[in-house]
């Protein structure tokens, strides 16, 4: 960390004063590092990710995510309550023009955090006696962003990617998790294996199709895969024919015309409050 000492001059009706103001401000290498975290190599080489804004960064500074740099600016409203955080292992208070360097977002928030991407350890338990979601190559961040947030929202603790998958470390993606990526698993797997690992009678696999059976009218189990698919092509033909039972969204009117599909991130919404409706 490098220190600059700014010269502020203020006016007073005598005399002009020169206060010594003494500020932390980033170095050359923590901006080539924080910006390079944009880019998925990066982030897998150095095991870290970028998050933004205050109430994205204050939800994930509240669990047990380990912060390589906390940065912010003096004007930062939160930054008392985080002192006695001790898992940050550097704070750096800098300045707007150097927030703006390091930030992906067209206006600046006051704060950054850079995360170190925890471990992913799978629990088998787990998985054969609830339900986990299972994403056929969704590439849009937004999507995959409020996915983990749905999943969230109605105890799902596990989604698993396929290898095509967007990066669930891409900063849009944490930005539209909006802190659910604390509670929830995302893991990247062959998505082929993983069914043929865990299918049973008992575990079915899920899958949303045109000539699936109409959702509203299905018996669902409280465990097993949910698999949604690319949002311009579904579910691939490999993972398709290993769906055991195939679930349809009606339109409403049958017979009107509609719009040709749902986006994945709705649509996994409504099967999701499907799944849990039928536990109440």
């Amino acid at each position: 960390m490098s220190i600059a000492f700014i010269l502020e001059k203020r006016q007073h009706k005598q005399s002009d004063l020169l206060t010594l103001k003494l500020l932390a401000v980033l170095s050359k290498n923590q901006i080539k590092l924080i910006s390079s975290l944009q880019k998925k190599k990066y982030r897998d080489s150095h095991q870290l990710f970028v998050a933004e804004g205050d109430k994205l960064v204050m939800d994930l500074l509240q669990t047990n995510i380990k912060v390589a740099y906390l940065v912010h600016t003096p004007d930062w409203k939160n930054a008392p309550t985080t002192e006695h955080l001790n898992q940050i292992e550097n704070r750096i208070e800098t300045d707007l023009k150097l927030m703006k360097k390091v930030s992906s977002l067209k206006t600046p928030s006051p704060v950054l955090a850079v995360f170190r991407i925890p471990a992913s350890d799978i629990d088998e338990h787990t998985i054969k006696n609830s339900l986990s979601i299972l994403l056929d190559d969704v590439q849009d961040p937004g999507n995959l962003g409020t996915i983990i947030r749905i999943a969230d929202w109605f105890g799902i603790k596990n989604i698993f990617c396929s290898q095509n998958t967007v990066d669930v470390y891409n900063p849009k993606v944490i930005q539209a998790s909006m802190g659910a990526i604390a509670r929830v698993k995302v893991s990247y797997s062959s998505l082929s294996d993983l069914i043929s690992h865990y299918h049973t009678e008992d575990f079915p696999v899920y899958g949303t199709f045109l000539e699936g059976e109409t959702i509203y009218k299905c018996e669902l189990q409280n465990k097993g895969f949910i698999v949604m698919g690319n949002e311009g092509q579904g579910i691939s033909e490999e993972i398709g024919q290993m769906v055991s039972d195939k679930l349809f969204i009606p339109n409403f009117p049958a017979d009107q015309e509609t719009s040709e599909s749902l986006n994945v991130s709705v649509a996994t919404s409504i099967i999701c409050s499907e799944f849990r409706r039928g536990e109440y």
